[in-house]
């Protein structure tokens, strides 16, 4: 009997020693297991390959050889098995990736190698947000090269990419668009909803080369993508705590997020809160103008608080009426429906407090007189935004369908302005609402088992519901207090006040091939369709030829690009591509006034069409330790939208009412060709194991063929350097920031979108703009960043930015730039 048990004995550990030894492999990304893995030692005396549950045996490698996993879409893992035990036997694999090169492209809506696209792209990764830890999105926009970012209030930010902003540039989170029927010409503030805290990473494709995103992207994509959780074996709770304080403006932010993960779904939920206080402008004034973006005088009618009369500032550097705060939720689930199929349900809600329109807030009447403001009020009410999409990626790997995926999604927007003038008790409100409904469905198939030759398909379509509100009430006022309203009164309101819609609806295909070894095709071609509707009701204000409008255009775009690798150290790449822009609601129908012209409804706009050719190179250096890369354009405007006056039959400037005033009509008009060319000039390596640095300078330029104007929205030369350090727990950074000046010759002053109004005065008696105005200074800061790593669960981060206090403002804003800022953070994983 004891000799039966002994032998049972032997046999259980053999079995155990038998299982141990099957190693399990997942996805890092997702947590799903990962089969078809090559496993074999590095004498490939065992080659072995795990089946469809992620397991294989690997007993019959011995202790002390090194393991090799390999997978054609992840990069090749290696590992004693020795070590390997101390793992349980658990492999995580992840995307294939070059040193260098970004991780994951999703240019085309599909993971690819960086090698074989064409098209200038640039790629935040999480570490590298971290690592910059900006206030804002718009901030972190701000870092990658050839990006610029304008700023009319501290609570906004437009991004400028390759001299075409607001509804040129195409803004998308988690492959849904953002861009919605009334985003306007001029500047944008939208890409501020959504904390840079739940982004998992940001990407970029310059330039209206892709046809996977249609409309609107003739500047580029700015693809944000949020965190998603993952799947594991074993029940998990990981939670995320981030605090940050900056001194500039008394900036606090909380994050906190937690991780619940199964074996068979996953759920991530994240909360962000920022408050921001008012900015302290810098006090260095290396470019000669004492006075210029100073504060004397600002209102105190916030927060339903009355002042009769403007208030002096004792502090003129102390940007009144610039903090505001606002919140940010992110709700993911991820659910594996089946070893082909997973689903992903995406929650989002962003919403703040009153954002002050800081430059409206310091207009004056008198240019002599820095205490006669305008605007007691104007404001932004809570910008709103609600995003409920569900993402069905499937992989069926059939012949006519390998991956693809279909999503569905609606957006709620609203936004408000609500302003008031001083020596008026008349408050006006405008109140815009949409509705968006979208779907849209991206596939692709290989053509060969190579999967050399790939054909990408999809479509897209988003119905936008536009309500636009606006009325007024007088203030009734006792004891120096609002007590409710006397009266109401009507306005005109900013959209048409009887509803507008505007669908889009698209199909495209796609061809990629490997030519050879060396080189890689892309080509594409996609065909749009936009209808709008609207209708006017209150004609008290306008003169319509008629209160119905319908518009419906169609166009065909089309990519080809091409990369060429003659050796590993070298990437030659070119591209030709179209775009367009279908006009908008906000391009047709809308009514606003500003610096004394009034913008009124033009139902004649077209879709403006743009023509881009690119060229880039990209050189490895010292064992593709080093990378410098080139990109040069040039795109052609064609029937291009620009805002001009409205003339009478006699050739002189109509005159329209708006709140109580009269001022020049203006509207959106197509003009002839127009050219916008420009370079980035970047690089980024390690000229040590613990020493890396990177920088970029970016070059626009762009004027009218038909009008020999310069273009708006065009900034001047600017370009940023890092130098980064680190060792073990401790990193340390260095960077420097420059902008050259901008000449006021080179402003638009038809348009006005680049507020040329708002640069330095040169000679206020002059008549001639270019003699009033001196254009955009050059100015450069330095900064200095650090972080340590107190163990693997806690790390604090602080940066010092605009270190000798340089006042600057970026490029067409209307708030200074922030001065000498001391942020420090704190982040604890639990």
């Amino acid at each position: 009997m004891m000799k039966q048990l002994y032998i049972f004995v032997i046999f259980l550990c053999i079995s155990s020693i038998s299982f141990g030894q099957k190693v399990k492999i997942f996805d890092k990304e997702t947590g799903k297991v990962v089969k078809n893995v090559n496993v074999f030692n590095s004498e490939n005396t065992v080659s072995l390959t795990t089946d469809n549950n992620g397991f294989t045996d690997i007993s019959s490698i011995e202790e002390n050889e090194v393991i090799f996993f390999s997978h054609l879409s992840y990069a090749v893992f290696k590992i004693k098995k020795s070590k390997l035990r101390l793992h349980n036997f658990i492999v995580n694999l992840t995307k294939e990736s070059e040193e260098l090169d970004e991780v994951i492209i999703s240019s085309f809506k599909k993971e690819e190698k960086a090698k074989r696209i064409a098209e200038q792209i640039a790629v935040l990764s999480t570490k590298d947000i971290q690592k910059i830890s900006p206030q804002t999105s718009a901030d972190l926009l701000a870092t990658i090269p050839g990006i610029k970012v304008q700023k009319t209030q501290f609570g906004g930010g437009s991004p400028v990419i390759r001299g075409m902003e607001s509804n040129r540039v195409l803004l998308v989170v988690d492959g849904v668009r953002m861009n919605n029927a009334i985003y306007r010409k001029g500047h944008l503030q939208n890409s501020i909803t959504l904390s840079p805290n739940l982004l998992d990473k940001t990407e970029v494709v310059f330039g209206p080369s892709s046809v996977m995103y249609g409309s609107d992207a003739l500047g580029g994509v700015i693809h944000y993508y949020t965190k998603t959780p993952k799947l594991s074996e074993e029940t998990k709770v990981n939670s995320q705590l981030f605090s940050r304080y900056s001194s500039v403006n008394q900036e606090i932010t909380t994050n906190v997020s937690a991780e619940v993960s199964f074996s068979n779904w996953a759920s991530f939920t994240s909360v962000s809160y920022s408050d921001f206080g008012n900015l302290k402008a810098g006090t260095n004034r290396n470019h000669g103008f004492e006075d210029w973006g100073k504060v004397f005088y600002y209102s105190e009618n916030v927060n339903g608080n009355y002042s009769e009369n403007p208030t002096l500032n004792t502090d003129p550097n102390r940007l009144k009426n610039t903090g505001y705060n606002q919140t940010d939720v992110l709700q993911k689930f991820f659910v594996p429906l089946s070893k082909n199929t997973d689903l992903k349900v995406n929650l989002q809600y962003s919403t703040s407090s009153d954002i002050q329109r800081f430059d409206r807030l310091n207009e004056l009447t008198d240019a002599t007189d820095v205490s006669s403001l305008k605007f007691a009020e104007w404001y932004y009410g809570p910008q709103d935004r609600l995003l409920i999409s569900s993402q069905l990626l499937i992989n069926p790997n059939k012949n006519w369908l390998e991956s693809g995926s279909i999503t569905t999604a609606y957006q709620n927007i609203k936004e408000s302005r609500i302003q008031r003038k001083f020596g008026s008790l008349e408050r006006s409100y405008r109140e815009e609402t949409v509705n968006v409904f979208s779907v849209n469905g991206d596939f692709s198939v290989p053509i060969d088992v190579d999967k050399t030759r790939i054909f990408s398909y999809g479509f897209e379509v988003a119905h936008n519901d536009l309500e636009s509100n606006s009325y007024g009430k007088t203030l009734n006022i006792v004891d120096g207090e609002i007590n409710g309203f006397s009266d109401d009164f009507k306005v005109q309101s900013r959209y048409p006040d009887g509803g507008s819609s505007y669908l889009s609806s698209a199909l495209y295909v796609g061809y990629r091939q490997d030519v050879n070894s060396k080189s890689t095709l892309n080509s594409g071609i996609r065909f749009t369709n936009t209808h709008l509707k609207a209708r006017w009701i209150d004609e008290t204000f306008l003169d319509l030829p008629t209160t119905t409008v319908s518009a419906n255009n169609s166009a065909i775009t089309a990519t080809l690009g091409y990369a060429y690798k003659p050796n590993r150290n070298w990437q030659l790449n070119g591209v030709l591509s179209s775009g367009f822009r279908s006009p908008n609601i906000d391009d047709m129908g809308r009514v606003r006034e500003k610096s004394g012209n009034v913008t009124v409804p033009n139902f004649d706009v077209r879709p403006e069409f743009a023509y881009s050719s690119e060229f880039s190179v990209q050189k490895y250096f010292n064992d593709r330790k080093f990378r410098f890369g080139a990109n040069i354009y040039y795109t052609l405007l064609d029937n291009y939208i620009q805002r001009d006056y409205v003339l009478n039959d006699d050739g002189s400037i109509k005159q329209v009412e708006f709140d109580g005033e009269f001022g020049n009509a203006v509207n959106n008009q197509n003009k002839g060709n127009a050219y916008i060319l420009g370079y980035t000039v970047n690089y980024l390596g390690k000229i040590s194991n613990q020493i890396k640095t990177s920088g970029f300078i970016t070059y626009t330029k762009g004027r009218t063929y038909d009008t020999e104007e310069p273009m708006s929205s065009i900034p001047p030369l600017f370009g940023q350097f890092e130098l980064n350090y680190k060792k073990d727990k401790i990193a340390l950074g260095a960077e420097f920031r420059f902008n050259s000046k901008k000449d006021i010759e080179d402003f638009n002053f038809t348009e006005g979108i680049d507020n040329h109004d708002l640069t330095p005065i040169v000679d206020a008696n002059a008549i001639n703009d270019e003699d009033i105005y001196y254009g955009t200074p050059s100015w450069m800061t330095f900064g200095l960043n650090g972080s340590y790593d107190v163990n693997n669960n806690i790390s604090v981060q602080a940066r010092l930015d605009n270190l000798f206090d340089e006042h600057y403002i970026e490029f067409a804003s209307g708030v200074s730039s922030p001065g000498r800022n001391l942020s420090i953070s704190f982040m604890a994983n639990f």
